[in-house]
């Protein structure tokens, strides 16, 4: 089986993609489960902030979680920003993981901002409502070096990046024992 780590920017697209491609696989009859950042930042991994150390402690924890997921043959789509190469490369390490890369410009995702985030990331500092450690604002985001697929999510329709993952992770099923 394989584990999907999703990398990109808030708005790039991780979420609608994973549910997207869940739904085709699941119609083809294979288990399917995705992992959703913001979802277990309510659950396992609420005692964490956005500091480094917090952030790669969130992506240890689920990739736990997808890793028994995949002991179960089951396909993992790990839906997080996962900001670090070093960690990424640490997850890539076991043979079946793949990295995909949701590369959106920071100008178009600013545009899109479906949840109003880099409104409120992109306030004078002296704003309460200001969002301190936003990642690809005010905290880094390493670009990928060695995605196995990217994904230009500014420039590709929704169906058409679907396709190209549904098919990258049926030629990639049985490749990664």
């Amino acid at each position: 089986m394989v584990l999907v780590q999703f990398t990109g920017l808030s708005g790039s697209g991780k979420t609608t993609l994973a549910e997207n491609v869940h739904q085709l696989l699941v119609a083809e009859g294979y288990k399917v489960e995705v992992i959703d950042g913001d979802v277990y930042r309510t659950t396992i991994c609420k005692d964490l902030g956005f500091s480094k150390e917090d952030r790669c402690e969130n992506i240890r924890r689920l990739f736990k979680v997808g890793r028994d997921f995949v002991k179960a043959d089951t396909i993992v789509l790990m839906s997080v920003i996962n900001p670090y190469e070093n960690l990424r490369n640490e997850l890539r390490a076991h043979k079946f993981v793949r990295t995909v890369f949701l590369d959106c410009s920071i100008e178009n995702l600013i545009k899109r901002d479906p949840k109003g985030l880099y409104k409120k990331a992109l306030l004078p500092d002296n704003d309460s409502n200001k969002i301190n450690n936003f990642t690809g604002i005010s905290a880094v985001f390493e670009i990928p070096l060695r995605a196995d697929l990217v994904l230009k999510t500014d420039l590709e329709t929704v169906s058409l990046s679907i396709n190209k993952l549904y098919n990258f992770i049926i030629e990639n099923l049985y490749n990664c024992s």
